[in-house]
């Protein structure tokens, strides 16, 4: 499912972002559309939801090392629960419940900004960039987390998964983000993100997508996703989307 122009197009982005073809200068920036994800992208979430996955988990009597919980930053959290209940769905739902209480009334705001987020976001939109917001956490708490950083004015628009709905999964919050961007049909879009989820749901709707190493994913697991470029930090980041 390509929702993003022709696939000619995407593979024009591609090439001139790996700089097969060379940039005009009258096409920099790169790119007209940047969708970023939040939790290893935007912000190190990692405190808040590894406390409420704990909590969680706990619930059931359950103490797994708190270092083997990282898969559960980026991907859908009922997707990560069930790997603890795979018979017991309804166990899984429990612990998103008992979790989702404990995020939202502290584990949200157990979060920081990335150095040099705020200064990047701000410069795309001065260079006439922009910034959309595509994760997979629930949109209200994505709102409320964006709002309380200061960085709801830097994205047009903010889309996240549903918290009881069909939305959840990276693929559905980018088609739903597209819908409400409403790209320019010369629009230069790119996705960026941190796990294969961000690779995979870009390309389902045909974007390019870089991946961050500053995140919670690996250069294995990004590589291994197909990610069409690596920054390794967010100087490298803003060197790919405001080049020069």
């Amino acid at each position: 499912m390509i929702l993003w122009d022709t696939a000619r197009r995407l593979s024009l982005i591609v090439r001139v972002w790996r700089g097969v073809v060379p940039l005009p200068a009258a096409m920099t920036p790169a790119f007209s559309d940047c969708f970023f994800d939040l939790d290893g992208t935007l912000t190190d979430s990692a405190p808040g939801i590894l406390n409420g996955v704990q909590l969680a988990l706990a619930h059931f009597g359950l103490h797994p090392p708190r270092e083997s919980l990282h898969f559960f930053i980026g991907p859908p959290l009922l997707e990560s629960f069930a790997r603890y209940f795979p018979d017991a769905p309804e166990k899984a739902r429990t612990a998103l419940r008992i979790y989702r209480e404990y995020y939202r009334e502290r584990g949200m705001f157990e979060n920081s900004v990335y150095p040099g987020i705020r200064e990047l976001l701000r410069d795309l939109r001065a260079a006439g960039v922009r910034a959309h917001l595509a994760t997979a956490k629930p949109e209200p708490f994505a709102l409320t987390i964006m709002e309380h950083f200061g960085l709801r004015e830097e994205v047009c628009v903010l889309a996240g998964a549903e918290l009881d709905g069909p939305r959840h999964d990276k693929t559905d919050v980018l088609c739903h983000a597209l819908r409400c961007a409403a790209l320019a049909p010369q629009a230069r879009p790119l996705m960026i993100g941190d796990r294969r989820h961000d690779v995979a749901g870009a390309h389902a709707v045909g974007l390019p997508c870089a991946g961050v190493l500053y995140g919670y994913g690996s250069r294995e697991e990004l590589e291994g996703a197909g990610a069409d470029s690596l920054c390794a930090t967010v100087a490298e980041l803003r060197g790919l989307l405001l080049p020069g």
